[in-house]
Order: structure tokens, then sequence, then C-alpha cells
């Protein structure tokens, strides 16, 4: 079952074979993993201190853990990773920092309308290429203090390493992870130069701060600064360019519910919410380790075993949401797994959560009559990271 939802074929709509595999909530697969699919194995599972998010705790390492690289705070356990969570979250939100959002809110506005001002006069548009990949990039450039101009140079790298997050040495070209190994490098480099840039000299910026600000828990080191920045700059655009595309799909396909939220723009938060579970942006955290063994829906799972988390199927499990296949804006006691849970939920979601929310309201207020041109679109091949390449719609319909 999971070889057919990693498969390709499978991307559009996995969601049947999710259903499947929700049958036996704790799978053990021939190489000794072991994927969970339901809601509440999940999220038990994600607030389990057992669980490790270092790949120095499998009893097999993925491939490509073998980098002796300073690994960032996602992939670290406590003590480590609260240290460097909270180092970061000092620049980034509450409680140091609890403005930032909002007061981005005008310049995320202007870019939103700056990007669907170049729309006119266009009758078919790529909503991934000219509206969902710049927004958040231009955003997440400006907040750590990337050069915009230097985009096309890191997005190629951004490529390749996404692309080998599922790297099956079974059945995917070796090459595929030497590209994602490479681009590694290639941009921790890169951001290791402009951190040497920052060191002395005041700025707003993420890189700077980090650099020159010491708070109760010191300063970070070099080498840390560049893996939290190298996760943000991935995580903090890669998903929400998915999240949007994804949103303005659903939307496209439920025309009621657009038409709503253009008569009720206050609708797109609880949307947003709503998105989050019935299309999120990652659908899989690829693995976790277990310190000892440990019996999850009375299966025990030997220590040091790799654990797949499908969240993307948790979110759907009838057994926590009713009609869970049904896109509802109105729900009630919404507790997805879009942002994952626990010690790692997702960082960057208010921002996140923000950036979508002003994208959708202002993509369906000013777009005119807009319709796919093909469904389903071209998907990404990832399957962790799950959202269309392209997105094609036409405005000024019947």
């Amino acid at each position: 079952m999971l070889r057919r939802i990693l498969d390709y074929s499978s991307r559009a709509d996995p969601y049947p074979l999710y259903a499947e595999l929700r049958r036996t909530p704790v799978a053990r697969q021939a190489d000794g993993s072991y994927v969970i699919s339901t809601y509440r194995e999940i999220a038990d599972i994600l607030h389990n201190p057992q669980l490790s998010s270092d790949t120095r705790n499998l009893s097999h390492p993925t491939a490509g853990a073998e980098e002796q690289t300073t690994p960032a705070f996602i992939n670290l356990d406590p003590p480590e990773h609260d240290r460097l969570r909270r180092m970061a979250m000092r620049h980034f939100g509450p409680p140091h920092t609890p403005g930032l959002v909002t007061g981005m809110e005008p310049s995320l506005t202007a870019t939103v309308s700056s990007l669907i001002d170049d729309f006119a006069g266009k009758k078919q548009i790529d909503i991934v290429d000219d509206f969902a990949y710049p927004f958040p990039v231009t955003v997440i450039c400006h907040l750590l203090g990337v050069p915009r101009e230097d985009e096309p140079k890191f997005h190629l790298w951004v490529d390749d390493v996404v692309n080998s997050i599922d790297y099956d040495p079974k059945t995917d070209p070796k090459e595929k992870m030497e590209k994602g190994v490479q681009a590694r490098k290639d941009l921790r480099q890169y951001l290791g130069g402009l951190l040497q840039q920052r060191h002395g000299r005041s700025g707003d910026d993420l890189l700077s701060r980090l650099a020159n600000d010491d708070g109760p828990d010191g300063r970070m080191t070099d080498e840390e600064i560049v893996a939290t920045a190298n996760l943000l700059l991935i995580a903090g655009h890669e998903t929400t360019v998915n999240l949007i595309t994804n949103g303005m799909l659903t939307l496209l396909r439920h025309p009621q519910v657009l038409q709503r939220l253009r008569n009720e723009p206050d609708l797109v938060v609880p949307l947003v919410e709503e998105l989050l579970r019935y299309e999120p942006p990652v659908h899989i955290i690829p693995w976790r380790a277990a310190y000892s063994d440990i019996t999850v829906a009375d299966t025990v799972i030997p220590k040091g075993s790799q654990i797949m988390l499908m969240l993307a199927s948790g979110s759907r499990d009838p057994d926590r949401f009713h009609d869970p296949d049904r896109f509802d804006p109105d729900r009630c006691d919404n507790q997805h797994l879009g942002f994952g849970s626990g010690i790692h939920l997702c960082f960057g979601g208010p921002l996140a959560r923000r950036e979508t929310q002003i994208a959708l309201t202002e993509l369906v207020r000013r777009l005119d009559r807009p319709s796919l041109v093909a469904d389903p679109p071209p998907y990404r091949r990832s399957p962790v990271l799950r959202g269309p390449i392209h997105l094609h719609v036409e405005q000024g319909g019947e």
C-alpha cells in the first residue's frame, strides 16, 4: 500500500489509498519501518518523548544522513532542539517579537496586489509561477535578509533538496540523492557567505539579528545560524507555495465556497484551517526514530525503528472528523495535523496562515470568473511536500 501511495501515479488523489491504509493503523513494512496512518496514533506519537527527530538514533540511518553537518533544530531533540528553537523564536515571533506577522501585513498585501496587477490583460495565468511561488519567496527573502535577485540561484538548490527528501535507493537513481547532497552544500555555503557580511553590523533581518544578538541562551554558532536559515528558506516558501496553490485549486473545485469567500472575506480564517486539514502542504513526516521499544495501537515498535507519520491521512480520519472527505470551512473542533503537533509544531505556521489568508482573499476578490484549465493539474514529484507544480487558470470565462 505504501508503495502505491508514494508512486507518482497516485499524487493527484492519494486519499482513497490513505483510507485503505487506515485499516491497519500501524503497518510494518518489509524494510522494518513502520507506517502510522490514524489520527489518534499520529497525535500520540508527536507528543511522545520516546520518539526522536535525530537521524543518529535510527538503527539504519536514512540515505544522506551520513552528512557531517550541523542539523537544523527540526532534526534535533531536547534539550538542543529547545535551545535553538528558543533562540530563533526571539526574532521571529512571540513573546519577544509578538508583532512580527501583524507588522508585515501592509507589505504582504502590497506584494499580493502587485502580483495580481500583473495579471491584467492575461486570459490564462499560472497560479504557481505567477503568484504562489514569487509571493512567499519575496517574503522569506526579506525576513532573512537574502537578496531577492539571488532567487534563481537558490531556486535550483531548493528544488534539488526537496526532490531528494523521499529518496528511495531501491527505485531512484543515485543521482537524485547526489544532487540533493550537493545542493545542501551549495546552499549552506551561500548562506554562510551572507552571514559573514552581517557580523558586527546591526540590521532588522533575521541573519543580522542572529549574528549579533545575545539572549538568555547566548548566541548561536555560525553553523547553527546557517542551519536555521537553511531550514527557514526552504520551509518558509516551499510549504506556503503548496498551501496557496492547494487552496486556489480547492476553491475552484468548490465554486459556492469561492463565491461565499468573495462575499464574506472573514470566512478566510476558518477556511484556511479547513484547507490545512483537507489539502495540506505537508502529507508525510518521512521518519521518526524510537528511543526505546514503544507500543502503538497494540503493535510493539522496536528501538531504533524508522517511523513514518502519514499526517494527511490522519487529518482525513473518520474516527476524528465527521464526514472528513468534505471540504467544510464551517467545521468546528478542527484540530488538524496540517502543521504537525507537539514540540515540532510548525515554526512558521502563523506567517504561513496569514500569507495564505491574504493571498486567497485577494485572488478571489480580483480574478475575473476564474476556471481551471486542467483538473487534476500536474503535480510535483514529492509525496512528502505535495502540491501542483503548475495550476493554469483562465479568467474572463462564461
